[in-house]
């Protein structure tokens, strides 16, 4: 999920009939996510069809695309790729978290603990290989767009809304902002209310610039490099405006990510 800049932005609430006419491109990974944490039975349980083949996401995909295009909007949906050097061990220690949920998940399900069995089946929710070929095979049959990023999906999906292929980005995670997306839309896809956040307000807000933000960002620490300890958010803004040495790589992720160019067409 990237940094947490919860802190340091104000979203403003957004109105479903706002997105007429709108393209979006949705950071897809994110939202499985969503939809395989979210929508399973009583216990916990994944929905399932006749094969035992998990459906949960394709629920979720299928009633949100169709809500948006009622509302009128026009979304582009964008897979991860390959995860950058950097976040390789970012992803194992998620891996460990999830495969440790899915153990406790058992052991309270085989007790008929639908409270708990409940709660670690949601931290264990992976998106699998099967996960995404049923993705793009139904948003396919949709008619919808499909992008593969060479890396992070919100990496991708922010350069197309930099170069106004796009209107805008949904996805919870705010490594958006890093990545330069102008505009980044979260809880689109779930039950909350909508927000929408406008980078050029955060920068003006914040007095900081682009660069500067990410500066802060690595300073705090996120998927892409650790911290530096007692560094919070208000401190990393100082430090920001004052200039940031070091955290090459990391900064090279999000200034400088590596993007595919595409033409869309629904």
């Amino acid at each position: 999920m990237g940094i947490n800049l919860k802190d340091l932005v104000k979203p403003k609430p957004l109105a479903i009939e706002s997105l007429r006419g709108k393209k979006l491109a949705i950071d897809t990974f994110n939202i499985l996510y969503q939809f395989l944490t979210a929508i399973r039975d009583r216990s916990g349980e994944p929905f399932k069809d006749k094969e035992g083949r998990v459906t949960s996401h394709l629920m979720g995909l299928f009633y949100r695309t169709a809500n948006l295009i009622e509302a009128g909007a026009k979304p582009v949906f964008v897979f991860d790729g390959k995860p950058v050097d950097l976040k390789l061990e970012t992803s194992a220690k998620r891996s460990e978290i999830r495969d440790a949920a899915a153990k406790l998940f058992e052991e309270a399900k085989a007790k008929g603990d639908d409270e708990a069995a409940r709660k670690y089946a949601q931290r264990a929710s992976k998106v699998t290989k099967e996960v995404v070929e049923s993705s793009k095979e139904l948003l396919t049959l949709l008619g919808m767009p499909i992008i593969q990023a060479h890396h992070d999906g919100e990496a991708q999906a922010s350069y197309m809304c930099k170069q106004g292929q796009v209107d805008a980005v949904v996805s919870q995670d705010w490594d958006c902002l890093l990545f330069g997306a102008p505009i980044l839309i979260r809880n689109l896809t779930s039950s909350a209310e909508p927000q929408e956040i406008i980078l050029k307000d955060v920068l003006k807000e914040l007095d900081l610039t682009q660069e500067q933000l990410v500066d802060a960002a690595v300073l705090i620490g996120t998927d892409f490099n650790k911290g530096v300890k007692g560094v919070g958010p208000k401190s990393a803004i100082k430090l920001a405006r004052e200039g940031v040495d070091g955290f090459d790589a990391a900064k090279e992720v999000f200034l400088k990510p590596k993007v595919v160019k595409v033409d869309l067409k629904w």
